[in-house]
């Protein structure tokens, strides 16, 4: 069940990635690459929620963090790989990556604090444990806290994207203009249709992921890290690299590094106030010192190799080698 599930996100992914290609012929990679985070973040989302109602806290945040370098440095990593292979160099709007990254370094920071605070008060960060932790009520209210702050900051990043400096962001997509070009409300549909199914196939993951890890012989940790990391994130994979081998990293960049932010803008921010509203017990963003470390070293990666505007197959490498690296130390952990 697991592998079928994971297999079935593959068309689901495809018919995504055709759906925001017609909608940016329209709307900008902007609003197309926002439209596709946004759907494509349901699996990372449903199958946080299932885990977050069954007391499986570590595996919720190790699937974030997962989520979270995922799409920082595997997807982006194999779209500048991808579309900088046969290309001396490709190119894409500095300020507008800067802006994406910058938001990642305020997600990096805000989920950085509670644990800091955990430290400040003379307690131990968590172990990858599968058990529900439960935290102090100082740094559960912390969480909710910086979970508020989080979704301003979203709001504030898509008002500057959308509306105060749209124009940093309305590059127009280069979709092949031999193809027909979808109606929009076709390409709604596409968009909602694809999403459902790939719901579906994350409730089926969800069932299978305990028993899969354990046939498989990982360790859930690694599994919530990084198997469903690589699941969850198909659709954006598969897009961001359609985007990149059409040399439109504009796109490609906006739906990488915007689906890391919104993953950790809006997506932990909604499990933290589920958590209080009806979870087992409140939901502490306390990652433990291997989540941080990943955490840290992800965005300070990503932000520097993107704030030139230009990217090569050797920056995607690099990219895919340190999330490599950090899947060894989860892994041996």
């Amino acid at each position: 069940m697991f592998l079928a599930s994971a297999l079935g996100l593959v068309p689901a992914a495809k018919l995504m990635s055709d759906g925001t290609e017609h909608v940016a012929t329209r709307s900008g990679p902007g609003v197309a690459a926002l439209v596709n985070v946004t759907l494509g973040n349901a699996p990372e989302l449903i199958i946080a929620v299932f885990a977050l109602l069954a007391g499986l806290q570590e595996v919720v945040k190790a699937a974030v963090v997962g989520s979270i370098i995922g799409n920082a440095l595997l997807v982006l990593g194999a779209s500048m790989l991808a579309g900088g292979w046969r290309r001396p160099r490709q190119s894409f709007n500095a300020t507008a990556a800067q802006t994406q990254t910058g938001l990642l370094l305020v997600t990096v920071v805000a989920l950085s604090l509670p644990a800091v605070a955990q430290l400040l008060h003379g307690h131990a960060l968590p172990q990858s444990s599968t058990h529900l932790l439960r935290v102090s009520p100082s740094i559960a209210h912390l969480s909710l806290a910086v979970s508020f702050v989080l979704l301003f900051t979203y709001v504030a990043g898509l008002v500057f994207s959308l509306k105060t400096h749209r124009n940093l962001f309305g590059i127009p997509g280069q979709v092949d203009i031999a193809a027909e070009v979808w109606s929009h409300r076709k390409a709604i549909l596409a968009l909602t249709a694809s999403a459902a199914v790939v719901a579906l196939l994350s409730h089926l993951l969800v069932k299978s992921i305990v028993p899969a890890s354990a046939s498989l012989g990982l360790p859930p940790f690694f599994v919530g890290a990084f198997i469903v990391g690589i699941v969850g994130n198909a659709a954006e994979h598969y897009s961001s690299v359609s985007a990149a081998l059409r040399d439109d990293m504009d796109l490609s960049m906006s739906m990488a590094i915007g689906s890391a932010t919104q993953i950790g803008l809006v997506v932990t921010p909604v499990l933290v106030i589920i958590s209080f509203l009806g979870g087992p017990a409140p939901l502490g963003l306390v990652f433990n010192g291997f989540e941080l470390i990943a955490l840290i070293f992800g965005g300070l990666l990503t932000t520097a190799l993107t704030s030139d505007g230009e990217s090569t197959w050797l920056e995607g490498v690099e990219l895919l080698a340190v999330y490599v690296l950090l899947g060894l130390l989860f892994y041996f952990h």
